[in-house]
Formats: C-alpha cells, sequence, structure tokens
C-alpha cells in the first residue's frame, strides 16, 4: 500500500511520541517503529527490528537513535523494551544472504519480515530511512526516524543490541579481526586484519574492500565510511562491489 502522509507534521521538539500521538488521534493505532543495524558494515548479519510500544504508564524515557547511547544504556533501555513493549521481533540475515540478494533487498524484506512476526498487526508504520513496500497498511519513511520517533528509536535499539552480540559472539570463533569492538565495520584495525587474514566466512564478500583483500592476498585499501564505532580510531566503511 501507497505510504500516506499524516495530515499535519509534529514539531520536533513535540518529543519522540508526537507521531505515534498524531496517528492515535487519527485513528491508526497501534504504530509499528521499523529500522535496521549493520547496513554499514563488511561483516556479519544485517539484524532488522520492528517494536510496538505502549502508550501511557507503559512509556520509556529515554530512547533515541541507537548510535548516539553508549553500549551501556543501550543494553538498559533494550531490557525495558523487550520488556514492557505491546510488541517486538528482530529478524537476522546472514552475510551469504546478502551477498546473494544485495543489501537494499535484504534490508526491505527484513522490514516486512519482521513487521509480520509482530504479535500484534499494527495500523501504521513508520521506518527509518526507507519506504517499505508491499504492506498491507499505510507507512510513512522517515529521515532519521530513529531521532524522530519513538517506536523507529526502539526498533534501533532492539537492532543494534542484537547485532552487537552476535557481532561478540563471533569474536570467539574469530578472535583475530577483533569483531567484539568495531562490530564489523571497518575501522583501521579490522582493515589490518584483513591484510593480514583474509576474510572469513562472516565477511561480505561482494563488498569492494572484502573482494580486494581476497584477490590481493589480503591487501586491503581503505575508504571513508560513517558507522565505526571505536573511538579514537579512524573510520571507514566497505562499499558494495
Amino acid at each position: 500500500m501507497r505510504g500516506r502522509p499524516l495530515r499535519f507534521t509534529p514539531r520536533r521538539d513535540a518529543g519522540l511520541h508526537a507521531y505515534e500521538r498524531a496517528l492515535a488521534h487519527a485513528g491508526l493505532s497501534p504504530v509499528a517503529g521499523v529500522d535496521e543495524a549493520g547496513r554499514g558494515a563488511c561483516a556479519g548479519p544485517l539484524v532488522v527490528a520492528a517494536v510496538i510500544l505502549q502508550g501511557g504508564r507503559g512509556k520509556i524515557d529515554g530512547l533515541t537513535d541507537s548510535k548516539l547511547l553508549t553500549p551501556a544504556r543501550r543494553e538498559a533501555l533494550y531490557a525495558e523494551i523487550i520488556e514492557r513493549a505491546y510488541a517486538w521481533s528482530a529478524v537476522v540475515i546472514p552475510c551469504h544472504d546478502i551477498d546473494r540478494i544485495g543489501l537494499h533487498r535484504c534490508n526491505i524484506t527484513g522490514m516486512r519480515r519482521a513487521l509480520a512476526r509482530l504479535g500484534k498487526r499494527p495500523a501504521y508504520v513508520l521506518s527509518d530511512g526507507f519506504r517499505v513496500p508491499g504492506l498491507d497498511v499505510p507507512a510513512l519513511a522517515m529521515i532519521k526516524g530513529d531521532q524522530a520517533a519513538a517506536c523507529v528509536a526502539a526498533a534501533s535499539i532492539v537492532a543494534k543490541v542484537t547485532r552487537d552480540r552476535i557481532m561478540v559472539a563471533l569474536h570467539e570463533r574469530y578472535p583475530e579481526y577483533g569483531f567484539d569492538l568495531h562490530k564489523g565495520y571497518v575501522t583501521r584495525a579490522h582493515g589490518k586484519a584483513l591484510a593480514a587474514y583474509g576474510p572469513c566466512p562472516e565477511h561480505r564478500f561482494s563488498y569492494v574492500n572484502v573482494g580486494r583483500a581476497l584477490r590481493n592476498n589480503g591487501e586491503v585499501a581503505l575508504v571513508e565510511g560513517t558507522e565505526g564505532e571505536v573511538p579514537g580510531e579512524g573510520r571507514t566503511e566497505g562499499a558494495r562491489a
């Protein structure tokens, strides 16, 4: 169904729950937020989460874009979301599906799957950045939605914490790459590990830097990126081939 805009746009200073309140007043409730984690990484899965929050006393304070939170605060909010949300789900899309199908298609399909797994059918969907075609309810794609709508912020936290835990577990299997620190994003330390060891099965071989590491016997070119999270390190991201 084609996305349907609100009759008015809530002001940014109206708070993260303004969109959900406006939609509820229009009879469009509950509202689900959907977001992903790992889109910019060159190793590990893509994780997509969907969340429907409760209103009133079920309101969760401190929600925002997961990347703006400390790991400890993300974990605390994750536990609160899981306990108090009306419904939530998370879908893990492995790296080989990203190589086979393509990142964007995996992202959109993952959003549809996460929404379908919710225990309650939403009346409206808010997504971060990308429109989600093929839904049977109206939806709105929001630029920086995880900083504008509470349910999208909650979804970003669930996706981020779920993926970070996976990457920490992968560090136990592949400790030489430092997945517990950079979570699969191409920091300089990750680039050096790729140069020294080549890619492992958890790398995305359709990405330029991973493919180059494989072809050139470990010679990795670093390119500017956006989402590495190791303080003090140059942040770089692998682009898809």
